[in-house]
């Protein structure tokens, strides 16, 4: 179900993971956070949630090992949305996945990504879903985001709730904001990442369809 993938964007190749179930109804890519990767055990365990349901999943590394190093570039939100959009287009041009409905999620800074990502491809972005993320690195792109999109923040996590809310308040396309009880910011705590996982997984069965 899963293969290795080499995304190549003009002159550097990405590394990634492509899942994808026997008729899949479509596919969700991932934006990591600040200093994860396509490994991030959090996002793969959301991934194959999404992948039982009949969804397909890739994640891919946003920057490569040697931009990776420059700490800067982590949170250079321009940068990882080109990233994710050259995904987007990649992923698009295999004949298997052609007019294929497509979501974005994404995980700390990666949320912004998606969030911009999603403003500036338009309709072509079906759903976006941010764990724990910073949508307010984005702010100046939400009111262009035409995707349902929910938020999904821990209620321990009270300065990126804080953000997450004025986020909420700037976006104009078909939203929601699931704040789930006592969780932290890396949902840590026992059936928090489950509730995430589900909830992720709800919006986007019933927004690609």
């Amino acid at each position: 179900m899963e293969q290795p993938v080499r995304i190549e964007i003009g002159a550097i190749t990405l590394e990634g993971v492509l899942g994808l179930p026997e008729q899949a109804k479509g596919v969700v890519i991932f934006a990591h956070g600040s200093g994860s990767s396509r490994l991030s055990p959090r996002n793969t365990y959301v991934a194959r949630v999404l992948q039982q349901a009949g969804i397909g999943t890739l994640l891919f590394d946003l920057l490569t090992s040697e931009e990776d190093r420059v700490y800067a570039q982590r949170f250079d939100i321009d940068l990882l949305a080109q990233r994710l959009v050259g995904a987007t287009r990649w992923l698009t041009a295999r004949p298997e996945l052609k007019g294929a409905a497509l979501g974005y999620f994404g995980a700390s800074t990666g949320a912004a990504a998606a969030l911009q990502g999603a403003a500036l491809l338009g309709a072509a972005i079906r759903a976006v879903v941010s764990r724990g993320g910073r949508p307010d690195l984005a702010m100046p792109h939400l009111e262009k985001v035409r995707a349902p999109t929910l938020l999904i923040v821990g209620a321990r996590d009270l300065q990126v709730l804080d953000l997450n809310r004025q986020a909420f308040a700037r976006l104009t396309a078909e939203k929601q904001l699931a704040v789930v009880p006592g969780a932290t910011h890396l949902f840590e705590e026992p059936g928090t990442l489950e509730q995430v996982a589900s909830l992720a997984k709800d919006w986007f069965f019933h927004h690609l369809g």
